[in-house]
């Protein structure tokens, strides 16, 4: 059987407003190769690669597995080999992507003959809301909700002149821990602000409206009460609408933070904002990329 090839990119989700709702995909990714092997093995490259190469507790090999079992499927070994471009636990969709690679690995080798749409459609129900799950498929940034099963989603291709940047801190943030500091209830005037803010986001990308950001990524319901364990977003948060940053958001559930950029301003400038607002914290990696309209991307050879 001939060697089957992902390629899957990193996404940024929520954007602010739109909580479990949208997310967009930027410009590092993860590609995967796999083959039929007798057992199953991973040879892995790039971002912690130790992680990725782990047998035992692999979110890639255990979703495959569970997935062709439920299917009452052959459990196939594969020999794996991939370069993973996309930080672990730092909100940049990372579990979308693994989720995906392993839904796409048992429907070609358990010979499912699933649709796109059914592989995202189990992608979201496995990872449990259909963000980042439907952007990193589809590429560009996406709107997503579910209605039992099935997946709505609509994308719109981003403005070429924005730019991703990704403010990464040393230590990653698990998701059920910065899900664990939301409260069960919210406000109405807390609701509508959302609502009319993630209303903004949409026609905002697919308009180019950079000027439009900054309002259209102000969030209440989520980001006030992860900024106590996510350190860096109160300190970059007031950069939105200078040094040509459009827009300042918490990179899914955090700890990273996302940066709109334009590209038509000096991303040095930025950059440079970014390090002097920064100077007396912890050590971070700082990413500028783009927006990536290509989404999951499957081929064999």
């Amino acid at each position: 059987m001939s060697v089957f090839r992902l390629r899957l990119p990193a996404t940024s989700a929520n954007l602010g407003a739109a909580f479990d709702t949208a997310a967009v995909a930027v410009g590092f990714h993860l590609t995967v190769e796999a083959e039929v092997s007798n057992v199953f093995s991973i040879c892995a490259t790039g971002r912690n690669a130790d992680v990725c190469s782990r047998l035992d507790g692999n979110l890639i090999l255990d979703t495959y597995r569970d997935l062709l079992q439920r299917e009452g499927r052959t459990v196939v070994p594969l020999a794996i080999r991939m370069e993973n471009e996309i930080p672990l636990g730092m909100g940049c969709g990372s579990s979308a992507a693994g989720i995906l690679a392993a839904v796409s690995l048992a429907v070609h080798f358990g010979g499912l003959g699933w649709t796109s749409d059914q592989i995202l459609a189990a992608a979201c129900e496995l990872e449990g809301h259909p963000d980042n799950v439907s952007a990193c498929w589809l590429g560009g940034m996406v709107v997503a909700a579910c209605e039992g099963k099935v997946v709505h989603a609509a994308r719109v291709e981003p403005p070429a002149d924005w730019r991703a940047m990704v403010v990464l801190p040393g230590d990653p943030l698990a998701t059920s821990h910065a899900r664990a500091v939301l409260p069960d209830q919210y406000s109405r005037a807390d609701a509508v602000a959302n609502i009319q803010a993630a209303s903004l986001l949409g026609l905002a990308f697919a308009q180019g409206r950079g000027d439009l950001l900054q309002p259209a990524m102000t969030d209440r319901l989520h980001q006030p009460y992860r900024s106590e364990i996510c350190s860096l977003l109160p300190l970059l948060l007031p950069l939105a609408g200078s040094h040509g940053i459009l827009g300042v958001a918490l990179s899914g559930a955090g700890p990273s933070v996302l940066l709109i950029l334009d590209r038509n301003h000096l991303i040095a400038d930025a950059t440079a904002a970014v390090q002097d607002t920064l100077k007396s914290q912890p050590p971070v990696e700082i990413l500028v990329t783009i927006f990536e309209s290509e989404g999951g991307q499957r081929s064999l050879g």
